[in-house]
């Protein structure tokens, strides 16, 4: 079922509150300043789009506390993709659904990007595979969003910081109003 913006902002006022896994910060806050810092660096509306939207399906799947601490990996970045696809194009949708991925990559070509992680992303790691070997690097670097992928995750990676200013939902959601519609797939995930 395709989520339209309205439903996406109900998700976040109902349970955006919630401690973000492991975090200091809430989900809304977590997505607000994952978003902020896209925008600050000049990225485009597709991609600050995918920035507020990268965790959404943690929301969605709606699981209790922290699922890492339980050895769950939720796989978020993919159980979010059918509830985007009527209303986003591959410019968002990629950015999802590969920074998971683009968080092994770093762990592979920046052998000191994994201590820089926090204990929750560590572990999440761990639950998602760990980091890429050569092979793997090599192919997701040539997957189209890779580029954008990695830049979500780094600026996913600094929003943790808790009572930092952002713009408001309504902000970014006027965003990913000015970027949605409905789309053609070329492809299916």
């Amino acid at each position: 079922m395709a989520l339209t913006l309205q439903d996406i902002e109900q998700i976040f006022l109902e349970r955006g509150h919630r401690s973000y896994h492991g975090e200091s910060v809430s989900h809304l806050r977590h997505a607000l300043q994952t978003a902020a810092l896209a925008e600050r660096n000049g990225a485009s509306p597709h991609l600050i789009t995918a920035c507020l939207l990268h965790d959404l399906g943690h929301l969605i799947a709606d699981r209790p506390g922290t699922p890492t601490l339980r050895g769950i990996d939720d796989k978020h970045q993919y159980f979010v993709l059918p509830f985007l696809r009527g209303l986003f194009s591959p410019a968002v949708l990629d950015p999802i659904r590969l920074h998971v991925e683009a968080k092994r990559y770093l762990c592979y070509v920046e052998p000191q990007y994994e201590a820089s992680l926090s204990e929750d992303s560590k572990r999440s790691l761990a639950l998602q595979g760990g980091s890429f070997d050569a092979g793997q690097a090599v192919d997701f670097a040539s997957m189209p969003g890779a580029p954008d992928a990695i830049r979500l995750r780094r600026w996913d990676d600094m929003a943790k910081v808790p009572g930092l200013a952002t713009p408001s939902l309504d902000h970014f959601l006027e965003i990913a109003e000015s970027v949605s519609g409905r789309v053609k797939l070329a492809a299916v995930w």
